[in-house]
């Protein structure tokens, strides 16, 4: 058997039909499951591991992650993103076209968020110049997920952000009204303020402008540390 077909027989063997209805409610009914929960789904996927060669592979084999993620059923998308987490030296230059199809099909936050933040943001700390490449295109582009991509792919970097480019980043996209957009600049601030809270707080402060939404979630690492000190 192929990989798909050894992943679709081990999966479907797993299916949970009244686990359906409860996810597809939680994802505002977009995408079909096999309801299996993420404990199972992770202990689906390194069984999968173990019965197949497909970590020890050289290269991405990217026309299986292909199949896999045009399937209807969700964790099959969760489970691209699981084998890719796996093995991020598969990822080069080439390979930024592949995720960019990735984040603009099928495209929902709990996809996205787990490209940006953590795939794409560990390729571009990896290979700085593709941020160069990249972000001036994504951090305006039509496609929202793509500018949230942008926003976020800095989230786990800690004391390498560049706080710059952060900062730039959401001047552009602070008049964006969607909520995801909205959602996504003050969870990129709230991570930033565990590094530094001074130029967080600075930031918001000189934005006032930002939304509502963007400056509460952006500060609320901040006010829970000061409550922490003033209780």
């Amino acid at each position: 058997m192929s990989y798909t077909e050894e992943l679709e027989a081990l999966f479907s063997a797993h299916k949970v039909e009244e686990n359906i209805p409860t996810m597809k409610a939680y994802m505002k009914n977009q995408f079909e499951f096999l309801g299996i929960k993420t404990p199972e789904r992770n202990a689906l996927l390194k069984q999968f591991f173990k019965e197949t060669s497909i970590l020890e592979e050289k290269v991405l084999p990217i026309a299986f992650l292909q199949e896999v993620w045009k399937k209807p059923e969700r964790e099959y998308q969760y489970v691209v993103l699981g084998i890719l987490g796996h093995r991020p030296q598969w990822l080069h230059a080439n390979e930024v076209p592949f995720l960019i199809d990735l984040i603009v099909t099928k495209s929902w936050w709990d996809t996205v968020d787990t490209i940006a933040g953590g795939i794409v943001g560990e390729l571009f700390s990896r290979e700085p110049q593709f941020i160069e490449q990249y972000i001036p295109d994504w951090e305006q582009h039509e496609n929202l997920w793509l500018r949230r991509t942008a926003i976020l792919f800095q989230l786990k970097y800690k004391g390498n952000t560049d706080q710059d480019l952060l900062f730039h980043v959401i001047k552009v996209n602070k008049d964006q009204t969607d909520f995801f957009i909205r959602k996504g600049i003050g969870w990129a601030l709230r991570e930033y303020s565990k590094t530094n809270p001074a130029a967080v707080e600075a930031f918001i402060s000189e934005n006032d402008d930002l939304s509502p939404l963007s400056i509460r979630e952006g500060l609320k690492h901040i006010k829970r540390e000061r409550d922490k000190k003033n209780y």
